[in-house]
């Protein structure tokens, strides 16, 4: 199985640097790791003992975010470096002030493993959630260098758990200690004789809690909005969220809505511009004249890094990918006590399940439910209760990040030299 995973890897490789010429985020990959190692190597300072945190893109990052905050504001002194697997990640967090230092993860390869614990030299390495890589994780345990993944969750479904995952459950097993979202992931390890793990929670509940205190305003967003009482914000949208919504519209007219789709390249917003023909691009705001932005119904958000300060313009909000691989952050929604709304493809996302049940969450799977539960929650007591029931269940699970910062400081891990 390692001479399959290690002939994966390879592929992979090959395969990227095929389409780097046609695909951006190949071509970013490809440029991102030439002369990788030589980078890291003139960048790290020498016997520095950096933290090492990996994240697989933007999403885990905001996931380890709040521990990286805790480090850095309680041990300033401590170094972090941090690596990306995902473009989307590295481009946009490249210059993050939580980091001394940010690279591209190089390949897990076993010569790769080793060179690059060469040059770090962590003190200990923190991955998030689900992404796990053979070669460096042997590696870390071979050098007794501590591992941990924070955020873990864990289903059955899983090839961990499976009668052919042999190689993988050896993955897990160099894992120094897993803080697991909920009880059932501590369970399913223990099944596989990993007992190295505790609930801890969510450390994505530690971020959002703070957005709505660390909100700015938008200009451009209060002119286009101008007091409306109606808005829908709509973040990290795919073609055919944004079709329910042309939909929806339509049909709700008194509702004005902010829309930022999770891709901005020129293609994808030609495609939103024929839907919503009459839309504003927040990119030519200066353009549009006064009378002309007041009256218009849809503010398409073409740039990053808005959409956690855009939600709090909501009254709803619709989270896209769910008619896709899933759904994206609910989170950084509910944080701003509204109710939020998503596609079919949810079941994978706990956080989702727990907003349904909890009265806060909506999963749609066409127009026609979509308009329904629009129409329903127009009413205003129903979606302020609704509401309500989101913001208290983010501020209830809120508490990972102390968790795992008293794990390390009680084994000397921050804060002391070892």
């Amino acid at each position: 199985m390692r001479l399959l995973y290690d002939i994966g890897i390879g592929l992979y490789t090959i395969l990227l640097r095929l389409l780097s010429p046609f695909h951006k985020k190949a071509r970013l990959w490809v440029k991102g790791h030439k002369r990788l190692f030589d980078r890291i190597g003139q960048t790290i300072e020498k016997d520095t003992k950096p933290i090492w945190f990996h994240f697989a893109s933007l999403g885990e990052f905001e996931q380890g975010r709040s521990v990286m905050e805790a480090i850095k504001k309680k041990y300033p002194e401590e170094k972090i470096v941090i690596t990306f697997f995902s473009p989307s990640g590295y481009e946009i967090q490249k210059n993050t002030p939580l980091a001394d230092y940010v690279f591209y993860l190089p390949t897990d390869t076993a010569a790769h493993a080793r060179k690059f614990l060469d040059i770090v030299q962590p003190k200990f390495a923190v991955f998030t959630k689900y992404e796990y890589w053979y070669h460096y994780f042997r590696e870390l345990k071979k050098r007794h260098i501590p591992l941990f993944v924070i955020s873990a969750i864990f289903r059955e479904e899983q090839v961990f758990f499976k009668w052919y995952g042999g190689f993988f459950r050896k993955i897990l097993k160099h894992v120094t200690f897993f803080f697991a979202q909920n009880t059932d992931s501590v369970l399913w390890l223990r099944a596989i004789r990993i007992r190295q793990a505790g609930l801890a929670g969510d450390t994505r509940f530690d971020r959002v809690v703070e957005l709505p205190r660390q909100r700015r305003a938008i200009p451009e967003v209060d002119q286009f909005l101008a007091g409306h009482a109606q808005v829908l914000v709509a973040g990290s949208t795919w073609t055919p969220d944004e079709q329910l919504l042309m939909e929806l519209l339509a049909v709700q007219k008194d509702w004005k809505m902010v829309l930022a789709p999770h891709e901005i390249h020129e293609a994808h917003l030609r495609e939103i511009e024929k839907l919503f023909p009459d839309a504003l691009f927040f990119s030519r705001f200066a353009e549009y004249p006064t009378v002309g932005v007041e009256k218009a119904s849809v503010l398409i958000i073409d740039n990053i890094g808005m959409l956690s300060s855009l939600y709090g313009y909501g009254e709803l909000a619709y989270i896209g990918g769910g008619f896709g691989v899933g759904i994206h952050n609910t989170l950084e929604a509910a944080t701003y006590g509204i109710p939020v709304i998503f596609g079919p493809n949810y079941v994978r996302f706990q956080e989702a399940v727990d907003l349904i049940s909890v009265g806060s969450g909506f999963s749609v799977g066409n127009a026609k439910e979509l308009q329904r539960i629009v129409q329903a929650l127009s009413n205003k007591e129903k979606r302020t209760i609704a509401g309500g029931n989101a913001q208290k269940y983010v501020q209830e699970k809120a508490g990972a990040t102390q968790i795992i910062m008293k794990y390390l400081e009680t084994e000397g891990l921050v804060g002391a030299d070892q």
